[in-house]
């Protein structure tokens, strides 16, 4: 008896640590297990169905294991054998047909809903279509309907459904919203990958990569911004609209040979990398460095900051990224920070 106390005082810190760790779990912008759109409600659904079918099954185990080691248990001074019970026919129907009930609980429901989540809206005119492009290590968006495209962050209107297509532009990556949706491969080789989800009401949730990819894998982050139909028709117009360079002709100089030449900024330069327009309203740089414009990030940088930040070493924020290391004088990064860091949307 003094043994079994000694080992129960040894799991009760493990046990106590994996309540506090489990307790961190439910961030309403992260977590599955607070779903906030009906794919994800779906979804937790049958994590809970299933979990239930399990947590029951282990309980009855236990309970049936301990009344055998009690019940069962030799006694002192007994020398005989205990009664055999192989092949008996009705323990083995017993336990073969319970599994194969608990597994018809489980399946019929999920496939269902593989089935019922796999349709294709890509033609549903009510449907926002979304053309989403991973790269190493930042998310491309594309509504191809509505003539923009913009990276980072997906804003998207509440209510409605949302039809992606989802292909990666180089190694394998996989698109997640937690609290939204489930994940979708994005595959090499002109794979396309389709899904949908909707999103009941305003918010900011965040996004994954949940496909290892390199070494910025873990920072390959993007948000959901979910707004009324009414600010999504302003965003859409203000993202249409011509963006004027800086006055200082010596910084639009720069900016046109530095930066226009792979990055777009309303009607101006190259979309090969991550769309400018608006990204003095993006909640962060680079995907993950977050800007002071949110009160519970008070502590991070600024947006021009955060700017600087990232054009004076990109590899710095995020190893293995493509943008390279620009060779610009600190008066420069300055004026180029600072004007894209006014270049915000009103919506």
């Amino acid at each position: 008896m003094m043994n079994r106390w000694h080992v129960l005082k040894r799991l009760l810190p493990l046990l106590a640590g994996m309540v506090l760790l489990l307790s961190a779990c439910g961030r309403a912008d992260l977590s599955t297990l607070r779903p906030q759109g009906p794919v994800a409600e779906e979804q937790f659904g049958l994590m809970k169905l299933t979990i239930t079918i399990m947590v029951v099954v282990v309980l009855i185990v236990f309970v049936i294991a301990g009344y055998v080691i009690i019940r069962y248990r030799r006694r002192p001074g007994d020398k005989s054998i205990p009664v055999q019970v192989e092949g008996n026919h009705k323990l083995e129907i017993i336990w073969t047909v319970i599994p194969i009930i608990l597994l018809i609980i489980v399946g019929i429901p999920t496939v269902n809903s593989v089935f019922g989540l796999a349709k294709d809206y890509t033609k549903d005119p009510n449907a926002v279509q979304i053309n989403v492009t991973a790269h190493q290590y930042w998310w491309e968006f594309e509504y191809p309907n509505l003539g923009v495209k913009t990276a980072q962050e997906l804003l998207i209107p509440e209510g409605t459904i949302i039809s992606v297509e989802a292909k990666t532009a180089d190694v394998l990556h996989s698109f997640w919203i937690p609290s939204l949706a489930g994940k979708v491969d994005t595959n090499p080789g002109g794979n396309v990958n389709r899904m949908y989800f909707k999103a009941d009401h305003t918010g900011v949730f965040l996004g994954k990569c949940a496909e290892l990819c390199g070494p910025s894998h873990s920072l390959m982050d993007f948000k959901v911004k979910v707004v009324d139909k009414a600010s999504f028709d302003r965003w859409v117009a203000a993202m249409k609209n011509p963006v004027a360079l800086p006055e200082d002709q010596e910084i639009a100089t720069v900016l046109n040979k530095q930066c226009l030449t792979c990055h777009a900024i309303g009607d101006k330069g190259v979309q090969l990398y991550p769309n400018l327009t608006g990204i003095g309203s993006r909640e962060s740089v680079g995907g993950k460095l977050i800007n002071t414009d949110q009160p519970e990030y008070a502590n991070e940088g600024s947006v021009e900051e955060n700017l600087k930040t990232w054009i004076k070493d990109p590899q710095a924020v995020k190893p293995g990224t493509l943008m390279p290391k620009v060779d610009l004088t600190d008066q420069q990064i300055d004026a180029i920070a600072k004007y894209l860091a006014g270049l915000k949307l009103d919506y």
